[in-house]
């Protein structure tokens, strides 16, 4: 392994201390284990979300014309709030 150094907020520290006395496992391995997390699930760049946002413009059509700037009213008679 490689031994690196990184600096958390008094919260952050706080948080995984206490996850870590209740889950019996060290500060470091919940690190490693977060660390491998976010690479298996990886964070596209902004073009490529971009893109997948640009893919669902028009696919889909509502009775309404006014839903995007009605939605809240929508909302409110579907759910009945």
């Amino acid at each position: 392994m490689i031994r690196t150094q990184i600096q958390l907020s008094e919260t952050q520290a706080s948080l995984l201390k206490q996850l870590s006395i209740a889950r019996h496992e060290s500060v470091a391995a919940l690190i490693r284990k977060a660390v491998d997390q976010f690479l298996i699930t990886g964070r596209p760049d902004r073009p490529v979300l971009y893109r997948q946002a640009e893919s669902v413009i028009g696919k889909y059509e509502a009775e309404q014309s006014d839903i995007s700037t009605n939605h809240d009213a929508y909302l409110d008679a579907d759910f009945g709030t």
